[in-house]
């Protein structure tokens, strides 16, 4: 600003010299002492200017709508998807490598259109109930805004069409004060912020920090095309290779990779995370976090909270089809593990993008409150052994669209401060 203003004192100088030019009888005496008088003014309006800069690097205001450290302080904002709209993704690799054999059929057929409308029309309604629920319990709800994901879109490295605005979690991660919006890996997913940015805005007008990881340019060379997944054993050889879809070309990560406990943050490598993108996030967070990389038993690893969920301090539910490589980790810090039932989800229930194991894929709303899906009665007799309040919502249409209650939300704000709890 300084910079421009100073340009314009210089202009009017040079204006000024050719008017005396033109003018002999005029003194120069006048000219410098207005030039000097113009330069004062610039001087100071850039003094004013940059003491209103200033104030930008106040501290967080006290009551900064974003505010999360774990996954189980008391709920008090939350931001709910929306299954609206909701378009089956084309069938790329990327998603062929995410996705089940059984299910590559109906993506090949219903790629690029809305997924079936009945589904949808009940997955709506869920979610709904499902929100009514959260206000109930005194939590306030936020919903991004409807857009339609049929349209295509053209970049110079893709095409594609959308998929939802259904999991925020995927797309959003809160971190103390600050809202983080993931470099996804699903080209049908990279217009995705657009549903949330008006949240995110007004988040940033009331004084939290938001952030937008380095966008991919999702071109040929993050994916391994010829990636084999033919096999369930085809994935557990390469996935303990350490091979996956995505290659190192560039960082990408959806959010829900990313788990947190306080100051330690754990990430699995998976089939839309890669390592570059968890070295940003490290880096990113660095000295105040510490992102740890774990791993499991998984042959199809995508997002880290339907296999390993922390649900309180020193609490965390472990698939027992998935197990964690580094669980001694937590054992050694005095954690309980807990091992979730089987799922009772019937076979032909449709999921497009999952897998039964929503079931553990649950929210807590503080220590002693978790909301988990009504059909599931095996894991709420779990937690009520755990002295856990279940509170019991059917989103059975609503799993079909690949989340659960954790991945159907994105926490802002809960009440509690940054604690360690492996120090």
């Amino acid at each position: 600003m300084l910079r421009v203003r100073c340009l314009r004192g210089g202009s009017r100088g040079a204006e000024a010299v050719h008017y005396i030019g033109s003018r002999l009888g005029r003194t120069l005496t006048g000219w410098v002492q207005r030039t000097f008088q113009s330069t004062q003014a610039a001087t100071a309006s850039s003094r004013n200017s940059c003491a209103a800069d200033d104030k930008a690097t106040d501290p967080l205001p006290k009551d900064c709508p974003v505010s999360s450290y774990n996954e189980w302080d008391p709920l008090e904002e939350v931001i709910v998807g929306r299954a609206e709209n909701a378009c089956v993704p084309p069938f790329t690799v990327e998603v062929k490598a995410n996705t089940y054999e059984k299910y590559w059929p109906f993506y090949q057929k219903h790629g690029g259109h809305y997924f079936p409308k009945d589904h949808l029309k009940k997955a709506v309604t869920e979610i709904e109930e499902m929100c009514n629920i959260l206000k109930m319990e005194g939590v306030t709800v936020r919903r991004p805004d409807p857009i339609d994901w049929s349209l295509k879109y053209k970049t110079p490295d893709f095409e594609s069409t959308g998929l939802y605005g259904a999991m925020p979690r995927d797309i959003l991660i809160v971190v103390g004060n600050e809202i983080i919006e993931a470099p996804m890996a699903w080209r049908a997913r990279f217009f995705e912020y657009r549903a949330y940015r008006s949240i995110i805005k007004d988040y940033f007008h009331r004084g939290a920090k938001w952030t937008t990881a380095p966008k991919p340019t999702m071109a040929d060379k993050l994916y391994d095309e010829n990636y084999p997944i033919h096999s369930v054993e085809d994935r557990h050889k390469l996935a303990a290779q350490g091979k996956f879809v995505t290659t190192e070309f560039e960082p990408c990560f959806d959010a829900a990779d990313f788990i947190r406990a306080g100051r330690d943050i754990f990430a699995q490598r998976s089939q839309v995370t890669n390592y570059l993108g968890i070295e940003w996030m490290r880096r990113h967070l660095a000295p105040d976090y510490r992102v740890h990389i774990i791993s499991f038993k998984d042959p199809n690893p995508m997002h880290i909270d339907a296999t390993f969920n922390i649900i309180g301090p020193g609490l965390v539910l472990s698939n027992p089809d998935r197990p964690c490589h580094q669980i001694d980790l937590f054992k050694k810090a005095g954690w309980t593990i807990v091992t979730p039932p089987i799922p009772v989800i019937p076979d032909d229930h449709p999921l497009w993008m999952s897998s039964k194991w929503l079931s553990m894929n649950v929210l807590m709303l503080d220590e002693k409150r978790v909301m988990v899906d009504a059909n599931e009665v095996p894991i709420q007799k779990m937690f009520e052994k755990l002295g856990i309040s279940t509170i019991k919502v059917n989103i059975r249409n609503a799993n079909s669209l690949g989340g659960g209650f954790h991945c159907w939300t994105c926490d802002v704000r809960r009440r509690g401060t940054l604690q360690s709890y492996f120090d």
